[in-house]
């Protein structure tokens, strides 16, 4: 056997991702030689990425107990155990290593990676300052140090460097991403949706949607080709261009305001939200544009703005809102934006409460799509979910959610679809779409956009 040929198939196979191949060959190279460390080194760290981390963390240390002061090594099980989720230990693990060769540009950038994940911005500052003074063209230290003045709320700060970044890259979309996010939180909606928008051109489609993406899409080429659309490949739009008349009917606004003032609990309801020009140009836009990338098994489907559903006239939308009902969302940041797209017949969503202050959901399609004018709304429970309840896990605990519903004992507040109505609420009280039973037929599908605004657990 020749063994050096055997180890450099073994190394070539493991750079080129083959690691089943690889594999292969370092286990037969460890049968000839096995206790060699050119060997187990490498093999360590191939189990870390075909995630049998154990076995890599127990390879990798066995290896540091008999040569500890290799920086390589060190490197490695660092990454093995930070991949485990031990990340306070594979700080010092990096330490160790910098001990050895202090200043190493790899190693300095992967601890703070550590840092950022443990949450420790102004560590990473402090950490950065000399390497990002010594070599300040570095965009992944430029790209740490926007992440860390994000997490310490230094958004400013923060999109300034995400700005630097696009100016050398234009097409990164770690950048265009934080970038939107840094400008969300300066409450700079035009422009976030911009830069979200910028980056679903360019960035890969969510995986997965399954049956239910598939045959939305196969709904929407057929309408497509009936409208004579001509959709571009990957992202398309159709319309979705900002207004230059008014896009929120402002007709509402003083009984809206009196309704939030005397209603308890906190439930709004308002027709004739958009103007007819606006809610035209939104049909078009929702129905055109492949901004539907997210599928759930229960027949619905997701638009959110880092997949395109961040057109110019959406953000015209959701800053006239806030301007026309000030009343209600006084100076509250719009915090997210998305749309569900649903099926002909089904439940529609979970029960579930929102991580915001205040909720806006409205309507978009046409009333004759709607086969039962009592449903197909929303039903709002006049009892709001617990501080303390995870938000996250609301799909998964819907019989605990009923549970305290019926000990509390929550009436729910029926709102019927109308085509162009919006409800709003207070986020925190739980609601669920209500039965939905619409025409068949792609332009039948039924539409509602969801805003949110304000931070419910905002400093001050």
């Amino acid at each position: 056997m020749d063994l050096q040929a055997l180890y450099n198939q073994a190394t070539t196979a493991h750079r080129q991702g083959d690691l089943a191949g690889a594999e292969q060959a370092y286990l037969r190279l460890l049968a000839a030689v096995p206790n060699n460390p050119q060997i187990r080194h490498p093999l360590g760290v191939l189990r870390a990425q075909q995630g049998r981390v154990d076995e890599a963390l127990a390879l990798l240390e066995g290896l540091l107990a008999e040569i500890p002061s290799d920086a390589g090594l060190l490197k490695d099980y660092a990454l093995a155990l930070a991949g485990a989720g031990r990340d306070q230990e594979a700080l010092a693990v990096f330490d160790r290593a910098l001990n050895l060769v202090p200043g190493d540009q790899e190693l300095v950038r992967l601890r703070i990676d550590v840092l950022l994940r443990l949450g420790r911005h102004a560590d990473v500052l402090a950490a950065s300052d000399q390497p990002f003074a010594s070599r300040p063209q570095d965009l992944i230290l430029l790209h740490q140090r926007g992440r860390a003045l994000a997490g310490l709320g230094r958004h400013a700060e923060a999109e300034a460097c995400f700005a630097r970044i696009l100016e050398r890259k234009p097409d990164s979309e770690a950048a265009l991403y934080d970038r939107g996010t840094a400008l969300a939180a300066q409450h700079r909606i035009a422009e976030w949706f911009a830069s979200f928008h910028t980056f679903a051109q360019r960035a890969a489609p969510p995986p997965g949607g399954g049956s239910t993406l598939a045959r939305h899409d196969a709904e929407q080429q057929a309408w497509q080709r009936e409208q004579g659309i001509s959709p571009r490949r990957g992202l398309h739009i159709e319309g979705g261009a900002r207004l230059e008349g008014p896009a929120v009917n402002p007709v509402n606004a003083g009984d809206a305001a009196r309704q939030w003032r005397e209603n308890l609990p906190q439930v709004v309801v308002v027709d004739n939200l958009l103007t007819d020009e606006a809610l035209a140009a939104l049909r078009r836009f929702c129905l055109g544009s492949t901004v539907w990338r997210t599928g759930y098994d229960s027949g619905y489907l997701g638009a959110f703005p880092e997949h395109g559903f961040s057109a110019a006239l959406l953000a015209q939308i959701a800053e006239e809102f806030r301007e026309v009902f000030s009343a209600i969302c006084r100076e509250l940041p719009l915090k997210y934006a998305w749309a569900f797209k649903y099926d002909s017949s089904m439940e529609g969503v979970h029960i579930h409460a929102d991580d915001a202050i205040v909720n806006v959901n409205f309507w978009i399609t046409p009333d004759e799509a709607n086969l039962d004018s009592e449903s197909g709304g929303l039903l709002v429970w006049d009892v709001a979910a617990p501080r303390n309840w995870d938000f996250t896990k609301f799909g998964s605990e819907q019989a605990a959610t009923r549970d305290f519903l019926a000990q509390n004992n929550a009436g729910a507040i029926t709102v019927p679809y109308r085509a162009n109505r919006a409800v709003i609420f207070d986020s925190q009280l739980l609601h669920q779409t209500n039965k939905v039973r619409f025409r068949p037929g792609y332009s039948n599908r039924r539409i509602n956009v969801t805003l949110l605004y304000g931070e419910r657990n905002a400093p001050g």
